[in-house]
């Protein structure tokens, strides 16, 4: 039987669903909070209360923002950070 979740396991390394954090890193003051947790409610509608951790840089100019979340599938995963490195507030994503 051909299981894609399986499948998605061998390929990256996780069992799906699995809880998975995500960070991003950008400007501190300028939404990306927001802008993070809007991209991961797109794809991971189902998403309820997920853990946000915001840390700020030594001088404050920078944060980053690790959200973690029930990840279905490495294809879900990779629409997300698609769309996060895309997103003009994102330096990187993790």
């Amino acid at each position: 039987m051909n299981d894609s979740n399986h499948s998605d396991a061998q390929d990256f390394g996780f069992v799906f669903p699995c809880s998975f954090p995500i960070k991003a890193m950008g400007p501190a003051n300028c939404g990306l909070e927001a802008a993070v947790l809007e991209i991961i409610y797109r794809h991971a509608p189902e998403t309820i209360d997920p853990a946000v951790s915001i840390r700020p840089s030594r001088g404050g100019k920078w944060i980053s923002i690790t959200v973690t979340f029930n990840a279905e599938s490495r294809v879900q995963l990779d629409a997300i950070y698609q769309d996060l490195t895309a997103h003009e507030l994102v330096l990187w994503a993790l």
